[in-house]
């Protein structure tokens, strides 16, 4: 099952079937209380530009439209926990649920989870911390985001320990030649830079995760062949994600940029495209 879907998810999740999906991870708006965009630029070599690069050569700078989205809610916790009270009907038994946020809304949420799931459910609070941006001098700057781990059923589920992906020891020197090669497996802090501006990685997308986070979560919380949905999708990094590791996926967004800029990374996969038709090119 490879699948995008342009739609609001909470009528989306309704035409889903029953325990499809072995792993749901989804990555919301934060509300921020701002709108989050990503502007998009075309480069063109131009003698008369207005740009200078590597030898002297000019180039001219074209801005196209943008993708984006409000990022504004008054009850964030009603938006948020209907939509995903109905994916558990298309969890399976043995399935867990991801939930990407940051520090504005997680302890919010996380009461309104342990409700919904039972306070046994929940199995990890995942930080992933990162060093790019600006620093205040007011605070200490913001270079986390959380993401809470809960499993459908605490006694039974999915987690592939031998899959998990090793990291350096931080002094090899004090563990030895073997352990030191062999590296370490990460802990709940996982470090891991942001999606580089100019990387490959990059779609234009605003608020894209890199694919080193969902590689990790999707080796070790699904099974070969299972399917993963993700209903705030974006850009698709999830979708990916599962591709490359032999899972299937459903991704669903409200955001026509969003499934354009997912059907043109997921190309390759020749996923089902529901309610929109791939446009000729997408910028």
């Amino acid at each position: 099952m490879r699948k995008i879907v342009l739609g609001e998810n909470l009528a989306a999740l309704a035409e889903l079937p029953d325990g499809f999906a072995q792993l749901v991870y989804i990555d919301p708006p934060f509300n921020t209380g701002r709108a989050q965009t990503r502007e998009r630029l075309k480069v063109f070599a131009d003698e008369s530009g207005e740009r200078r690069g590597f030898g002297g050569k000019r180039y001219r700078v074209e801005r196209t439209a943008g993708s984006g989205y409000a990022d504004v809610f008054d009850d964030y916790v009603g938006f948020l926990l209907p939509r995903i009270e109905a994916s558990l009907r298309c969890l399976e038994p043995r399935g867990s649920v991801f939930v990407h946020l940051d520090a504005r809304e997680v302890h919010y949420v996380k009461v309104a989870l342990d409700e919904l799931f039972g306070r046994d459910a929940f199995m990890n609070e995942i930080v992933w911390a990162y060093d790019y941006g600006g620093r205040p001098k007011n605070r200490w700057p913001t270079k986390h985001d959380t993401i809470l781990w809960y499993a459908r059923d605490p006694n039974e589920y999915v987690f592939h320990h031998d899959a998990i992906d090793r990291i350096p020891y931080m002094a090899p020197q004090l563990v030895g030649a073997e352990k030191a090669a062999r590296g370490k497996t990460p802990t709940d802090v996982w470090w891991h830079t942001i999606v580089p501006t100019n990387g490959r990685e990059k779609t234009g997308y605003a608020t894209q995760k890199p694919l080193g986070i969902l590689n990790r979560i999707v080796a070790v919380h699904s099974d070969p062949g299972a399917v993963v949905l993700d209903f705030f999708a974006g850009s698709g990094t999830t979708g990916e994600a599962a591709a490359l590791a032999g899972r299937g996926f459903v991704l669903i967004d409200e955001s026509r940029d969003a499934v354009e800029i997912m059907a043109a990374r997921l190309a390759a996969y020749d996923p089902e495209l529901v309610g929109f038709e791939r446009a000729a090119s997408v910028s």
